[in-house]
C-alpha cells in the first residue's frame, strides 16, 4: 500500500449543497482504513485528505467516486505519493 496526499479546491458556488454525501464517503473510507485524516482547509476553499491506494491508479478510482467529483464541486484535485517517516501512527 502507498500513502498520498490529496489537496483539493471546491467550486464555491456547488461544494456545500454536496458537503453531506461527500463527507458521507470519506467516513466510509475511514472506517475501512483508506482516509487516514481528512478536513477542509480554514478558508473553505478546499482541503487535504491522507489515504492509502495500492497504487496511483487506484487511488484515481477510488477519488473518482467521490460526490465532489461526480457532481461538479471540484475545481481542481492534485494527488501525490507521500512517504511518511515520522509520527505517533507511522510504524
Amino acid at each position: 500500500m502507498a500513502w498520498f496526499l490529496v489537496e483539493t479546491r471546491y467550486v464555491p458556488e456547488k461544494y456545500q449543497d454536496v458537503r453531506p454525501r461527500h463527507r458521507d464517503w470519506l467516513q466510509r473510507l475511514a472506517a475501512d482504513g483508506t482516509v487516514a485524516v481528512a478536513g477542509p482547509l480554514a478558508d473553505d476553499s478546499g482541503a487535504v485528505i491522507l489515504m492509502q491506494a495500492e497504487d496511483a491508479d487506484a487511488l484515481e478510482k477510488i477519488l473518482d467516486s467521490d460526490p465532489y467529483h461526480l457532481e461538479g464541486a471540484l475545481a481542481e484535485r492534485n494527488a501525490r505519493e507521500y512517504r511518511p517517516l515520522l509520527g505517533a501512527w507511522v510504524r
